[in-house]
């Protein structure tokens, strides 16, 4: 009989089971299985807190390495950023009164951004950090990672410049080793193709994005160095 009673109890838990998995979190379907960074703890289901003003970190490291803040894991699709009104928080976007989430593929890469560093219009920016897309395996969301900038993608969006850095990780990445775009289609034929058609793409067909191709690591440095410049002027 106590065989028995186990086993219907174990019936019952995976009966369970499928129900508990299927919970949502803003409408998408495990949003809280991304993991983040253990310098920093959630707030809430929208955000998380670490001890750090992000803004205030160096964007450039003493070996000449990249500081970013990663804020949407490789193959996730829900938008988050960092907070404007918080220095040391992440959030998930609100976007029409609701968490904005991405309807398009998950993110060819880890999207985050570039602390220390505002970009103006004129000099083709938005003012905001510099985006940054980091090749590579999935990095936990609020992590501060080390990056080598690779190029650059010349991007429109609704007719203005809105360009993202391409970078990869540093170290325990199968791409720490690549130093240049060229590189990394010759390793890895089609990556930079498959990145300029998911930007082009993710706001869907009238979204207003068009890709005008990629530059060199060496265009991505100045475009960082004088973003960096910009805010330390602010």
């Amino acid at each position: 009989m106590k065989k028995y009673a186990i086993l219907s109890a174990a019936l019952g838990f995976a009966m369970m089971a499928p129900v508990a998995q299927a919970e949502t979190i803003g409408g998408l379907a495990f949003a809280d299985a991304t993991r983040h960074s253990t310098e920093m703890q959630p707030k809430d289901d929208f955000t998380i807190i670490g001890k750090d003003e992000l803004m205030k970190l160096d964007p450039i490291n003493a070996d000449g390495s990249i500081r970013a803040v990663v804020e949407i894991p490789t193959g996730t699709s829900a938008k988050w950023e960092m907070s404007k009104e918080d220095p040391k928080a992440v959030y998930w976007e609100y976007k029409d009164g609701a968490p904005r989430i991405v309807n398009y593929l998950g993110y060819p890469g880890n999207y985050g951004a570039i602390p220390g560093t505002a970009l103006p219009k004129e000099l083709g920016g938005d003012g905001d950090p510099l985006d940054v897309l980091i090749i590579g395996q999935a990095i936990p969301r609020g992590e501060v990672a080390d990056i080598r900038l690779i190029g650059v993608l010349k991007m429109l969006d609704g007719g203005e410049q809105d360009d993202k850095l391409i970078g990869v990780l540093t170290r325990e990445s199968p791409f720490a080793h690549i130093e240049s775009m060229a590189q990394l289609d010759n390793e890895y034929p089609g990556a930079s193709e498959i990145i300029g058609l998911w930007f082009a793409n993710y706001k869907g067909p009238d979204g207003g994005m068009e890709s005008k191709g990629f530059a060199d690591a060496d265009v991505a440095r100045e475009v960082l160095e004088a973003a960096a410049a910009q805010y330390k002027a602010q």
